[in-house]
């Protein structure tokens, strides 16, 4: 198996690495499989298989629509699933080769389905929320007993943010999060479509942009887990990871895990087949061996995010099954929203504003 970080825009154009025998070219999120499963696949199927990261919708999207990525399954959350399906960047899912997706949960599957019409084109693979990772001791150190970590308030207000710069904030480098979120703290629709609405975010988050040590769409694991920040916002799973890094190190650093109670969004991380794949064959055999219920709880045991495979659960720890930040209950559930993509036009409106913002300008 054949392991690569391709970082950003250094993801460039892939080197054949392997002459002999059947190829599978897998390009995903980073820190989110166990890679004994990687190594299991190969083992089981005899189908080398050559493993890419990325760390960002926007990155893997740029080569979806270029073309020609090389890839024959990739990774997309929701609503880059559906502007990429109208696109014609993906295949229809041949589910005659996927014995195992009777294992699939139709909760999910119902969600998902906003993004991809009949579960035609993609599985889901892991989902989770966006919300706060927070040092708990030094965040209450900076902001008394009574800080609102559960509250967007805690990052989009200011005068928190000010007095946190001085332990750590990083941000998801992640418009299509940061802004939603920003109207939810308005009161505004996060889903918003349209440029007058979507605009009202940009003062929000420049107030408090100064005060952001970095925007990044992973380092926040390690960041926070070392307690050289305080607060991240981020993905569920990824802030539980760092939890349980900085519980294994027993260097006194404690990480809690906040959806903020205002609204959190509910996102979907989907593996779909490009519709130039090398190898789609392999790929359909790849999205299989993900769907067996004992290989996806595997999954979801390593990087503690909730599945879309109802099969899997009776295989999952009680740490994942049992944590709430990780499969909300009913209530929580409700609480949650979703997005849908920006058209063309207004994704411009949205990356100019983001830009803006990250630039102070």
């Amino acid at each position: 198996m054949k392991y690569r970080i391709l970082g950003g825009v250094a993801a460039t154009a892939m080197i054949a690495t392997s002459a002999l025998g059947e190829e599978v070219r897998v390009y995903n999120w980073s820190d989110y499989i166990d890679e004994s499963l990687l190594e299991k696949f190969e083992t089981e199927t005899g189908i080398d298989l050559i493993y890419d990261v990325f760390d960002s919708n926007e990155v893997l999207e740029t080569k979806m629509l270029a073309g020609g990525s090389g890839y024959d399954v990739v990774v997309p959350s929701g609503t880059f699933l559906q502007r990429q399906i109208s696109a014609g960047a993906f295949q229809k899912l041949d589910k005659s080769k996927l014995s195992n997706i009777g294992n699939m949960w139709d909760v999910i599957d119902n969600r998902v389905s906003k993004y991809d019409p009949g579960n035609e084109y993609a599985i889901n693979y892991m989902w989770g929320t966006t919300g706060f990772g927070v040092n708990i001791n030094k965040v209450k150190e900076v902001l008394g007993e009574d800080a609102p970590v559960d509250s967007l308030a805690l990052v989009l207000d200011p005068s928190n943010m000010e007095k946190l710069a001085e332990c750590g904030v990083h941000f998801l480098d992640a418009p299509a999060e940061m802004i939603p979120a920003a109207l939810k703290f308005l009161g505004e629709d996060p889903d918003a479509q349209d440029p007058e609405t979507i605009a009202k975010a940009e003062p929000v988050l420049a107030a408090v942009a100064p005060y952001v040590q970095k925007f990044h769409s992973s380092e926040y694991i390690n960041a926070l887990a070392n307690g050289d920040i305080c607060v991240a916002f981020g993905w569920s799973g990824d802030i539980l990871q760092a939890r349980d890094r900085a519980a294994e190190a027993d260097n006194g650093v404690e990480i809690e895990y906040y959806a903020p109670k205002e609204g959190a969004l509910m996102w979907f991380d989907n593996m779909a087949i490009p519709v130039d794949a090398p190898n789609p064959d392999a790929a359909h055999k790849f999205l299989n061996f993900i769907m067996d219920a004992q290989n996806m709880a595997a999954a979801s045991n390593y990087v503690y995010y909730a599945n879309g495979n109802k099969a899997s659960q009776e295989f999952l720890v009680e740490d994942v099954i049992g944590d709430p930040a990780i499969y909300p209950d009913a209530a929580t559930l409700e609480n949650l929203y979703t997005t849908s993509p920006y058209a063309p036009k207004v994704q411009r409106v949205v990356t100019r504003l983001w830009t803006k913002v990250k630039s102070g300008t």
